[in-house]
């Protein structure tokens, strides 16, 4: 049966629980109560009747008790929308009074049509009307914490029955939440020894000597029982882990990240638009591959320079003067020299 297929009958079981009229606690009700969780889980949690927290909403263990269920699978990394939770009777007794014989006489019908169709490994029984219903004769007192097969009467046909106190009863006394706590940490192992039971009886029915393990499709010999202990079904034989429901999604690992160096505006390899560094698009490594201005060839060793004019010495210099003055006076006309010429210049 496909997860679909189980939770549309869950689905018709629901309706006609919602309509029930066989036992008298459907006067006093507002809503009834036929259960939630996921289809395919393999862990079914069955307590003792709705309280008024879930009279109103229709709901299982929506007050404190629930409240403190759902810390109890959190504290072993499981969720409540993974397994699946109901009770014994569907509808609230007046005041939260004890569930009646023929009252849970009347909703048993119910509660074994969705064991049949849940076929889980693993009933958590919380309380001791649901302890009587798996473990009849037991005390909770005395049997919390331990595991025993369930008969198959109930439709659960092949699972194991985990006792435990319903949570309600650590608001009572106090020291029961310890109890639970340590009850609750078991239950991942039950499962896994729940699962490699039912592989071992397959495999008897199958033919397979003992302590083999059953060939898988692809090749492998892993067994079922091997898988990790969530609640969800275990996948079908050669089928990945990660497609079974629920199954999270492998993370996606990061890849090395290069160092980025920090380029200002007008900083040499900066890119003239951002100001930001000019990175080529190379396969990443260590540092970034930045583009820089090419530079000048490098200047030889040594370079021939002229040798420097040389200056001429005073002596020239007066000299050449006298020269230049001789040569001005010739070219210059009689009467139009300049009277400075003969002017004494203090």
């Amino acid at each position: 049966m496909t997860p679909e297929e189980r939770s549309a009958a869950l689905g018709r079981i629901a309706d006609e629980v919602r309509t029930c009229t066989a036992c008298r606690l459907h006067r006093g009700r507002t809503r009834a109560v036929p259960g939630e969780g996921h289809p395919d889980t393999e862990v079914v949690f069955v307590g003792e009747g709705p309280g008024q927290n879930e009279d109103q909403q229709g709901r299982p263990f929506v007050g404190a008790a629930g409240g403190l269920l759902e810390e109890l699978l959190g504290r072993i990394g499981w969720r409540r929308d993974e397994v699946f939770i109901t009770n014994v009777v569907k509808c609230r007794p007046p005041g939260n009074r004890d569930p009646e014989p023929d009252e849970i006489a009347a909703c048993s019908g119910f509660l074994r049509r969705q064991l049949e169709i849940l076929d889980p490994a693993v009933i958590v029984t919380l309380g001791r009307f649901s302890l009587g219903t798996f473990m009849p004769g037991a005390k909770i007192s005395s049997t919390h914490g331990t595991v025993r097969a369930v008969d198959p009467a109930t439709g659960a046909s092949s699972a194991v029955a985990l006792a435990m106190y319903h949570p309600a009863a650590a608001f009572r006394q106090a020291n029961l939440r310890d109890t639970l706590v340590a009850d609750m940490a078991n239950l991942p192992q039950v499962l896994l020894d729940a699962r490699a039971a039912r592989v071992a009886a397959g495999d008897a029915k199958d033919g397979v000597e003992d302590g083999a393990t059953r060939p898988m499709e692809d090749g492998s010999t892993e067994s079922q029982a091997s898988a990790v202990a969530t609640p969800h079904r275990p996948p079908d034989a050669g089928t990945d882990l990660a497609g079974s429901p629920g199954a999270p999604a492998p993370a996606a690992l990061p890849g090395p990240v290069a160092e980025t160096a920090v380029v200002g505006p007008g900083t040499p390899g900066a890119s003239p638009d951002t100001g930001g560094p000019a990175v080529s698009e190379g396969p990443a490594t260590d540092e970034p591959t930045v583009d820089r201005p090419p530079q000048s060839d490098p200047l030889p060793e040594s370079v021939d320079l002229p040798e420097p004019a040389r200056l001429p010495e005073p002596e020239e210099i007066e000299a050449l003067t006298e020269i230049a003055a001789a040569a001005a006076d010739a070219a210059t006309p009689p009467g139009e020299r300049d009277e400075t010429d003969q002017m004494t210049l203090f």
